[in-house]
């Protein structure tokens, strides 16, 4: 069994895939090519927004919404500590302080309620990641900001395709920011990723940036990186976007009949909110004694991951920025999260074994 099945998802769009990249190793633009800005006008009309920027990755994504922000050495950003080391190397890079607040226990994304406490006047923006599939408290953090005048960037590595409330994730904010890693809800076939806005100035900047900071051909008006997301990359993706809604459907299915099956297990969910949706970017749940039970799940055949082991505030890279008290829940959660299989083309055969050697090996509930 796979942990995530690439494969069979590639079966089913073989024809399409293949055709894509061979239209581009026909015309050989593989840099800046015509897929570049087909992808780039179909995805800001999914999100919902003018503007979509692709990049290299889900990391370039990030550091391109801090810089064209103005983020620098000494400013603080607001963040999760629960998630994945890009959400904060990114902000240590460019010199400034990632500050560190802890999550909310039943879904594992930023206690928008801890935030306000923590902005300072050297805070500059607000970084929320919208963990596992499901967006953050986006209403609550944009109030926040917006009454001390900060931008929100989205770290919707996780989530494309997730609703909440009328908008969908990477259109909810300042910017949007995601990746098309392989493994992410809808990837490519290395790294990817790409950025939203409304604001046409700030998309403006994040164009510059991506290509070196530059406005015209050899006129560098700005700082920036070589960020540009290959066409080759952008052809798979265009060419998996018409089974896209059906995927979102089927995670959303899948993740429907794991809750049901897992019901009676000594197994937590992880509680999904009434005015969103998750696409379970990974379907994560919380147990007793993880090392035992993935010990016993390897032996059945069930592959499992951990996101995340050890919060990025008791990583050595990241340590100088712990807060005080460090980020109790964070550490609690990082202890007891596993998570199963997940994949569009999961068969529920396949859930059922996985439930089953689950259930025998954490028991059903007393």
């Amino acid at each position: 069994m796979q942990f995530i099945d690439l494969k069979s998802q590639y079966t089913a769009l073989k024809p399409e895939i293949d055709a894509a990249l061979q239209r581009v190793l026909e015309h050989g633009q593989y840099i800046m090519g015509p897929e570049v800005a087909q992808l780039e006008g179909k995805l800001a009309e999914f999100v919902g927004v003018p503007h979509c920027i692709t990049v290299a990755s889900g990391t370039e994504a990030l550091l391109i919404a801090l810089m064209a922000l103005g983020v620098r050495a000494g400013d603080e950003v607001i963040t999760s500590p629960f998630t994945f080391a890009a959400t904060a190397e990114v902000i240590a890079l460019l010199g400034a302080v990632p500050v560190f607040v802890d999550v909310e226990p039943d879904t594992c994304n930023l206690n928008a309620a801890l935030i306000e406490a923590a902005i300072t006047p050297r805070t500059k923006a607000i970084m929320p990641v919208s963990l596992y599939g499901q967006v953050a408290d986006m209403a609550e953090i944009n109030a926040i900001a917006a009454r001390h005048q900060l931008p929100v960037i989205e770290d919707a590595a996780q989530s494309f395709g997730a609703s909440y409330q009328s908008g969908r994730s990477c259109g909810l904010s300042t910017f949007g920011a995601t990746s098309f890693f392989p493994s992410k809800p809808l990837g490519c076939y290395g790294d990817g990723g790409a950025l939203f806005t409304a604001d046409a100035a700030l998309a403006q900047v994040a164009r510059e940036i991506r290509v070196h900071g530059q406005s015209a051909r050899y006129t560098h008006t700005r700082v920036g990186v070589g960020g540009r997301m290959d066409t080759l990359q952008c052809a798979v993706v265009l060419a998996k976007l018409p089974r896209f809604e059906w995927e979102l459907a089927r995670r959303a299915a899948l993740g429907a009949r794991y809750a049901a099956l897992l019901a009676e297990l000594n197994v937590r969910l992880l509680a999904v909110r009434p005015d969103r949706n998750c696409v379970w970017g990974q379907y994560t749940v919380f147990v007793e004694e993880r090392e035992r039970v993935q010990a016993a799940l390897k032996d059945a055949g069930i592959p499992t991951a951990v996101h995340y082991p050890r919060p990025l505030h008791q990583q050595a890279a990241y340590a100088a920025f712990a807060p005080a008290g460090g980020c109790p829940v964070a550490e609690r959660v990082a202890q007891d999260v596993m998570s199963l299989p997940m994949s569009p083309d999961l068969r529920e055969a396949d859930q059922d074994r996985v439930v089953a050697a689950l259930a025998a090996a954490v028991g059903h509930r007393v």
